[in-house]
């Protein structure tokens, strides 16, 4: 065993008037992709008005295939609603891996406004999330 311990996984949402900022640090994978996602749908649930989640990466230190997954449901949430979805601070081995299961231009791609009957039509908002 090499004595490797992981940095602590912490999710931190900065909330402002039709925004939020969630700050993810530490590994995102099987034991800790279902506390990100409970902690922004929960937030989106109570907050159907918000027009843009911008997830921070910048403490991100490892993403696996169930981290991806996560993301892949957050998009899906905020889509729901017609919010951006943002990829801040994108650390290198999460963009290798975005484009590897060729999900980046989905993730951050326009979002789609809620329809009548759960249908979407595309929102005008400009290709969010490459910073």
């Amino acid at each position: 065993m090499t004595g490797y311990i992981p940095p602590e996984f912490s999710v931190e949402i900065t909330e402002e008037q039709t925004r939020c900022t969630v700050r993810v640090a530490g590994e995102l994978d099987y034991d800790t992709s279902d506390e990100l996602v409970e902690a922004v749908v929960g937030l989106l649930r109570h907050r159907p008005r918000t027009s843009a989640v911008r997830l921070d990466f910048s403490g991100l230190t490892w993403i696996d295939s169930s981290g991806l997954s996560a993301l892949l449901m957050i998009r899906r949430t905020t889509s729901a609603i017609g919010a951006v979805l943002c990829l801040d601070n994108r650390p290198g081995f999460l963009d290798q891996r975005l484009r590897l299961t060729d999900i980046l231009d989905h993730l951050t791609g326009p979002a789609m406004s809620a329809a009548p009957h759960g249908l979407g039509e595309e929102d005008d908002t400009t290709r969010a999330g490459v910073t």
